[in-house]
């Protein structure tokens, strides 16, 4: 999971036996006070709650959206994810995710900058 010194928790991978090739995956990420993510996708559906302070998130195409705890995000399989980060220059924000993904895949692909831009 490509989220360089932010504390990422994976909690659960399970086969989806009703959806052939595909898999469910939970974890939890933690960004310290302004912390946040490089451009990326994830080429899965993504389910995002917020559990405590709150986070920006955005993709490519997309208004940037402030996400409070208990609200939720979604991102599809094509998005670009081009702005997540801790909406809090002082206070911690934590969220699960859960992703619908094809089985083995990579939960995270790093997307270059000018790539990002294009979107």
């Amino acid at each position: 999971i490509m989220r360089s010194g932010t504390p990422v928790l994976p909690l659960l991978r399970k086969a989806l036996p009703d959806v052939p090739g595909k898999e469910g995956m939970v974890l939890t990420v933690e960004y310290p006070p302004g912390g946040a993510s490089a451009a990326h996708r994830h080429n899965a559906n993504v389910f995002v709650y917020v559990l405590e302070g709150a986070i920006v998130m955005g993709v490519a195409g997309g208004k940037e959206v402030t996400v409070n705890a208990g609200e939720t995000f979604y991102e599809s399989p094509t998005d670009v994810h081009t702005v997540s980060r801790n909406a809090s220059a002082t206070q911690p924000a934590k969220f699960l995710v859960f992703f619908v993904k094809d089985v083995g895949a990579a939960a995270t692909h790093p997307v270059p900058a000018q790539e990002a831009a294009s979107h």
